[in-house]
């Protein structure tokens, strides 16, 4: 069951209140699709889940490549509460959708990880580019997957991220189209958010980074180009489950892609 978008909140506390609302239902199971577009103005986040002997060495991994993984929060062995981003946020329940990896395999979703949570887990919850497209609206610069109500496409490049241990792989980026003018203002105007992925790593030829095919992403929906418009690609909080699954730790859990986690933060809060 999917929740309506909300229209923008006016103030600070009524973007919370929204993004707790939503964030509720999903613990209550009234929503499990994307958070595309929802809670307006909130930080929302990705989410990695790995036993604490494994946690040390992805949080190297994530330190070595801040571009694709930018460490919003952190919990404790054991400790399911992400207190730093919000009043009860649960990383068990307050994800709509979430992928179980064992030994590097996806082997299924949840809407809910409580019995799988061991007392050995430690969780990070990483930026997102939701957060950065708040201040590209702002702008006034549009964006083709909101304008057709998907989700962002996704690819995956040949850049190779920093190893840290087991940890390795290539990036993944999202894409989103801009005429030459307003490619240039995006650049800018995410540059100021390195907490949730910065400026893009690449724009213009997408075989220069490894893309054979525009038009078929990796994950995700392809969305159609207007004459002039250029790919610009940022790093994506998805490029950790490419890590995992080469690291091939006994049990992995991540989001699903699009399927975010709402903090009680404003992407406002984030900005440098």
């Amino acid at each position: 069951m999917a929740v309506a978008a909300r229209s923008q909140p006016l103030d600070a506390d009524s973007r919370r209140d929204a993004g707790r609302a939503l964030r509720a239902a999903v613990r209550a199971g009234a929503h499990d699709g994307l958070t595309t577009g929802l809670a307006p103005g909130m930080v929302q986040a990705n989410l990695v889940v790995l036993p604490a002997d494994w946690a040390a060495e992805f949080e190297r991994y994530r330190a070595l490549n801040p571009k694709p993984c930018p460490l919003l929060a952190m919990t404790a062995p054991g400790d399911p509460m992400l207190a730093g981003l919000g009043e009860g946020i649960d990383i068990r329940t307050d994800a709509p959708r979430y992928n179980v990896f064992r030994d590097g395999v996806l082997t299924e979703e949840a809407t809910d990880i409580s019995g799988l949570w061991r007392d050995d887990f430690v969780g990070f919850a990483l930026g997102c580019s939701y957060s950065f497209e708040e201040a590209l609206l702002s702008a006034g610069l549009p964006l083709r997957h909101h304008e057709l109500g998907v989700k962002v496409p996704l690819y995956l490049t040949d850049i190779e991220t920093e190893a840290a241990g087991p940890f390795h792989g290539r990036m993944v980026v999202s894409m989103r189209p801009f005429n030459p003018a307003d490619a240039i203002r995006a650049i800018a105007i995410t540059a100021r958010c390195e907490k949730v992925h910065g400026a893009p790593v690449h724009f213009g030829d997408p075989a220069a980074i490894g893309i054979p095919d525009i038009e078929k992403p990796w994950l995700g929906p392809a969305v159609p180009f207007r004459p002039g418009e250029v790919p610009l690609f940022w790093a994506c909080g998805v490029t950790p489950q490419m890590a995992i699954e080469q690291a091939r730790p006994p049990l992995a859990i991540t989001h699903k892609p699009g399927h975010m986690l709402i903090t009680d933060m404003l992407n406002a809060e984030l900005a440098a």
